[in-house]
């Protein structure tokens, strides 16, 4: 593993575990991981990054790994304004008044909000997927039905059938959203054991639920995070430089990384990685590592 150490900082709700690797005081740079994933995604990319001069943290988002709930009261919220937030918090708590961001699925989710709403604090943001910020208000329109299809977990995780399911059979199930979202990476299964035990966090099940009913306006949110929510309905565009990287062989539909250029009115640049998938940085350590570094100088 190429993190040569770990931490934990407490924030307002959680007390957040990460991993770091480089020089304290360097530029920082985060690293964000998504879902069913953990800080395992990036080994190779933080090596690569330590070694051209940056400070690389790499967190465990809520509902993984070592990071907890600092209360039994909270609510087990997975919503989006939360993985912002809990990313602002994070930042303050290390009293890093700025980083590169970079993230994929939930954590490039996290990344793109803190972009849009605190560009102060962003040095610029590496992106899978492009725009990645949910529009919950225009959820309940159906997306062409080669897309449907692939969210099928996401509708399993509507009915308590599929919380169930996560909850009893949580590495069968994951292993297989690894495989089907890369399936041209022949050692999924392989990677996916070393980051099993991360979905084990005793509120994983619950964190993952609240999320995907969350984004489909089932349920209702943190009402901490409700003002947040309420900027982040208003799509805001992203100023900061970004660098939108688009999985070619992605097995999770969806339209391209480059629809929704007109979001991001800085600095942009878009790169299609061919044949990768879901899990860019642990699939293309070199082509994401290059992405970030292009926005150290």
């Amino acid at each position: 593993m190429a993190f040569s150490s770990s931490g934990q900082v407490t924030t307002p709700v959680l007390d957040v575990a990460y991993e770091a690797a480089g020089a304290v005081g360097a530029t920082p740079v985060i690293l964000l991981h998504g879902f069913p994933y953990d800080v395992r995604a990036f080994d190779e990319v933080a090596a690569i990054l330590a070694s051209e001069g940056a400070f690389v943290l790499a967190p465990y988002l809520r509902g993984f790994g070592p990071t907890r709930f600092r209360d039994d009261a909270t609510i087990r919220s997975g919503q989006q304004a939360a993985l912002a937030q809990d990313l602002l918090d994070l930042m303050d708590a290390l009293e890093i008044d700025s980083a590169v961001l970079a993230g994929y699925d939930w954590g490039g989710r996290a990344a793109c909000i803190a972009a849009a709403l605190w560009p102060g604090r962003v040095r610029g943001l590496v992106s899978v997927g492009g725009y990645n910020i949910q529009d919950i208000a225009a959820a309940a329109e159906p997306a062409a039905p080669a897309w449907e299809r692939t969210y099928w977990y996401q509708y399993y995780f509507h009915a308590e059938r599929g919380r169930r399911g996560l909850d009893r059979n949580r590495d069968a199930l994951c292993e297989l959203l690894w495989r089907t979202w890369s399936p041209s990476w022949a050692g999924a299964s392989a990677a996916f054991a070393a980051s099993a035990p991360s979905l084990h966090n005793p509120d994983f099940v619950d964190v993952v639920v609240h999320s995907y009913r969350h984004r489909y306006g089932l349920v209702d949110g943190d009402p901490r995070y409700q003002p947040l929510e309420g900027l982040i309905a208003r799509q805001p565009p992203i100023s900061v430089a970004t660098v939108v990287l688009e999985s070619g062989g992605d097995g999770v539909g969806g339209p391209s990384a480059a629809a929704d250029r007109e979001a991001f009115t800085g600095p942009y640049s878009h790169r299609l990685l061919p044949g990768v998938g879901h899990n860019v940085p642990q699939e293309a350590p070199e082509g994401f590592a290059d992405a970030v570094a292009s926005l150290l100088t």
